[in-house]
């Protein structure tokens, strides 16, 4: 079961396009500024399981968006979500507070990754922030190229 805060049908400010997306209870990185508090809370939202979400994924038909909360905060419960979506062929966007370099430190976190196009990486900065930016709501954060950051083995960040 996954606690669930909620999730967007249609949304286009997650990502590129119309997508889906799905915001995940529990984040231990507690951001001052936080635009969602409540779902620091691992035990917040509803409990829904994995063939629930993605019946409500392939109704809608969009790409998949993960945020919360931090879905990274629970990466071994995150894992088989991941993979169904991307054995539906779904692109797959995951904000997370945590750093590109922290995720590939961790065995847990990469595995969840390695099925995921672009990581919205690292914590909100309240003073840094910016509603100009593309997809993110702090200029330290970045829209990380999974693919291509792997394969290079450096940061590639994202270009539309």
């Amino acid at each position: 079961m996954y606690n669930v805060l909620a999730i967007m049908r249609g949304t286009t400010v997650d990502g590129p396009g119309f997508r889906t997306s799905v915001y995940l209870a529990g984040c231990s990185h507690a951001c001052p500024g936080c635009h969602n508090p409540s779902s620091w809370d691992s035990e917040g939202g509803s409990g829904m399981s994995l063939e629930e979400i993605m019946e409500i994924v392939r109704e809608e038909d969009f790409d998949v968006t993960l945020s919360g909360g931090d879905p990274l905060f629970n990466p071994v419960a995150l894992l088989p979500l991941v993979e169904a979506l991307k054995k539906d062929g779904r692109s797959i966007w995951l904000y997370t507070g945590f750093l590109w370099e922290e995720i590939l430190n961790d065995p847990d976190k990469l595995r969840v990754v390695e099925n995921v196009d672009v990581v919205v990486d690292g914590p909100f900065i309240q003073n840094m922030r910016d509603t100009d930016l593309l997809f993110r709501g702090s200029s330290n954060q970045r829209l990380v190229d999974v693919r291509k950051s792997l394969e290079t083995g450096k940061v590639v960040i994202y270009s539309r």
